[in-house]
């Protein structure tokens, strides 16, 4: 064999060897990731996702939205502007970013479109709620009627929009039924009240702005905070998806199964 087929077959193998892994091949231009954890919790709920793409060679910037996680910002003055311009700000100052959201995020993830289609390469919605336009997440979660949300909802005073919480004896079964001990005792742990008016407030998307961007849809198959049934609803309502992977796990997807979901968004990211 001589040194250029040498060379030649080396180079083959090692771009094999590092796609089966799941790394991005040298010279190929990958995406940077920003993701966009939903209610209830917070960026750290990312951290398997965000470990496993930075270990393909993603970047990746896992955003703590206002009132949430480690934020301090009080109830009374989070908004979903507020959501939508903290995402606005995590995202690169060049190029276009891979936006994922899960669950609540759906809706931030939308109005992000919206305001910035340009910053976008594309939208990934993980068990995320897809509205149209002029839709709140209330509105949404109205319909849903498997959804194990309202039996165990928490909220001190209704009248007064205070904020809400999943009992402790229901997060489990809301969110991650099928994860580790571990993992199960982590939801508990940082479980967070969620402010009420942002979860009201109607979405506005244009076909020439939000429709623009490409999306994508995780569905969760064993979802007990958004049902599979409201998934397929909204997608259909929606349209525009350009592709849809189901994964037969539970609301937490990025706890229950990272690996996959790190694929999808690692093959979305390319």
């Amino acid at each position: 064999m001589t040194l250029t087929r040498f060379v030649l077959r080396w180079l083959v193998m090692t771009v094999a060897s590092l796609t089966a892994a799941g790394c991005a091949a040298p010279g190929v231009s990958t995406a940077p990731v920003v993701l966009v954890h939903g209610a209830w919790m917070g960026a750290a709920a990312w951290d398997k996702v965000a470990a496993d793409l930075r270990g393909r060679g993603l970047r990746v910037t896992a955003v703590e939205l206002p009132g949430h996680g480690r934020d301090a910002t009080p109830a009374e003055a989070l908004s979903m502007q507020a959501y939508v311009d903290a995402v606005i700000a995590a995202l690169p100052a060049e190029g276009r970013a891979v936006l994922v959201g899960h669950s609540m995020a759906g809706m931030v993830i939308s109005g992000v479109a919206e305001r910035a289609p340009d910053k976008i390469a594309k939208l990934v919605y993980v068990a995320a709620y897809l509205p149209t336009d002029g839709q709140s997440l209330y509105q949404l979660s109205q319909g849903d009627a498997d959804s194990h949300v309202p039996r165990w909802w928490r909220q001190a005073d209704p009248k007064a929009y205070s904020p809400a919480w999943i009992d402790k004896d229901g997060i489990v079964d809301v969110f991650c039924a099928d994860c580790s001990a571990a993992d199960q005792q982590f939801l508990i742990d940082t479980h967070r009240p969620e402010a009420i008016p942002p979860l009201g407030t109607p979405v506005q998307l244009t076909l020439e702005r939000f429709g623009s961007v490409p999306r994508i849809l995780v569905r969760t198959l064993k979802d007990n905070a958004v049902s599979p049934a409201l998934q397929r609803r909204m997608a259909g309502d929606a349209g525009g998806v350009a592709r849809v992977v189901e994964l037969d796990t539970s609301h937490a997807v990025m706890l229950s199964q990272p690996r996959a979901l790190a694929d999808v968004i690692a093959d979305a990211a390319r």
